[in-house]
């Protein structure tokens, strides 16, 4: 056998002889039990009568009567869905060279031969009411003039360098878990999808182990490392579709690495509930965020006039999902009883909508643009200080994709608000179209301000108004 096998066979031989011994320390355990019982028994009658009603049970009996049970509880305690913790998260901090005023970002669009003024207009109304500050960033491919011609296949894999790396190497550091302990690697990415693969970079860099895998982290002791970023170096749009120029105008840099674990050891969050909802399946949902090519054989991605919409569908079946997992009994009551009134009545009944402010204490809105904010506000009935999160990270860092939900989580962190026992809800949207959801109850909160909001959270929050003029 060659030496470059050995490790792995001794990681397996290992692996083996713990989960054997883990199961037969349950069975065991499970077996005293049912022992303890029977003795107990004995106890609560007289001795004669135990024995002699013991005598009169045919084996069969014995067997359904003690042994079956302790299969059956045996079976139950192994394949059981274990419980998930947020063991830690980081999210890249952008640099100040980096950062990329309106101002900057319009005089960059200005290089481009391509792009009318037409289109520089439209992008300057759409910067004034975005909500984006001064201060968001872009990879340093896109600080070239023109910058098209510089976002490469090359300078896609240093963005992966600066942002996922940074958050991955601060999230092993604030954990004290090296590499080595890590079971299944999650990433999320849905821009940039290099040969060999995203993942395949990370195992690189970090040496991860050979049998590193995605898995069911429910079933098994593990530890998995969640990456969420979205790689927009290689997707700088040169044309004049407004719908295309529109995520060129909100996309910015940023990435998030988190840790979680079936073992509750040195654990921030605990995870209660997820629900995911798809809607694929409609023609409408599925081409709603759409990678194309425009008239001219530009790519870009097109955000269809139909996106609020359709998001607000998918919220409303979301939260169709959530409710009955999240809400007190009072507010569930509610809900059906409004519920049933409107398939009754053909709709004239005016839908309940839930007070989620009886679940959770914080909310983190998918920052994908001031409306999808709004909206969500406005489905929800949030009041602005529970929204403000997801309106300040729009405005320090932009629209980060999936990492918006961390940056959000740790501005409430950096602000001091997270209290033992708060329990937070994280929403997300996606391409696809997806919107999921996600229940957090947190076991110890961040112990200083150190993060994304390290330099910046003294100022925040900050007024926002409809319009700025730059």
């Amino acid at each position: 056998m060659s030496t470059a096998a050995s490790p792995l066979l001794e990681r397996l031989k290992a692996a083996y002889h713990y989960h054997a011994a883990v199961g037969n320390v349950r069975a065991i355990f499970i077996t005293l039990l049912a022992a303890a019982a029977v003795a107990a028994l004995t106890h609560l009658a007289p001795e004669e009568v135990v024995i002699g009603r013991l005598r009169e049970l045919r084996p069969v009996h014995l067997f359904l009567a003690i042994f079956l049970p302790v299969a059956a509880a045996t079976m139950y305690l192994m394949l059981r869905p274990r419980p998930v913790y947020l063991v830690d998260y980081a999210c890249f901090r952008t640099a100040p060279n980096c950062r990329v005023p309106a101002a900057t970002f319009l005089e960059y669009a200005k290089q481009v031969p391509v792009i009318t003024d037409r289109s520089v207009r439209f992008m300057t109304r759409l910067l004034e009411r975005s909500g984006l500050g001064e201060e968001t960033c872009l990879p340093p491919a896109n600080h070239y003039i023109p910058p098209y011609k510089y976002c490469t296949l090359d300078a896609a894999r240093g963005e992966v360098d600066l942002v996922v790396f940074s958050a991955v190497d601060e999230l092993f550091a604030k954990t004290g878990i090296s590499p080595d302990d890590v079971d299944i690697l999650v990433v999320n990415c849905s821009l940039f999808c290099p040969t060999p693969s995203f993942v395949d970079m990370i195992v690189n860099r970090y040496k991860l182990r050979s049998d590193i895998r995605s898995m069911d982290l429910w079933r098994r002791m593990a530890r998995a490392l969640v990456v969420s970023t979205e790689t927009i170096t290689p997707n700088y749009y040169v044309g004049n579709e407004r719908a295309m120029l529109l995520p060129i105008c909100l996309f910015r840099i940023g990435g998030a690495a988190a840790l979680l674990s079936t073992s509750p050891a040195k654990a921030r969050f605990r995870l209660q509930h997820v629900v995911r909802t798809l809607t694929a399946a409609e023609d409408s949902a599925y081409h709603c965020v759409f990678q194309e090519e425009d008239e001219h054989g530009n790519t870009g991605i097109n955000l269809s006039k139909e996106l609020m919409t359709i998001a607000g569908n998918a919220l409303k079946a979301n939260i169709t999902a959530i409710t009955p997992l999240v809400l007190p009994a009072s507010e569930q009551l509610k809900f059906a009883l409004a519920f049933i009134a409107r398939k009754a009545l053909s709709g004239r009944v005016k839908p309940y909508i839930p007070d989620f402010r009886a679940a959770f204490e914080h909310f983190c809105i998918h920052a994908g643009g001031r409306a999808v904010i709004d909206e969500l506000q406005r489905s929800l009935c949030l009041s602005d200080e529970q929204v403000e999160a997801s309106r300040m990270v729009l405005h320090r860092f932009g629209n980060t994709s999936s990492s918006s939900v961390w940056y959000e989580l740790a501005y409430i962190e950096a602000k001091g608000r997270m209290r033992r026992g708060d329990r937070v809800w994280m929403i997300g949207f996606g391409s696809g179209f997806k919107c999921n959801s996600a229940a957090w109850e947190c076991i110890s909160p961040a112990r200083d301000a150190d993060g994304p909001w390290a330099t910046s959270i003294h100022r925040y929050p900050v007024d926002i108004p409809d319009v700025l003029k730059h």
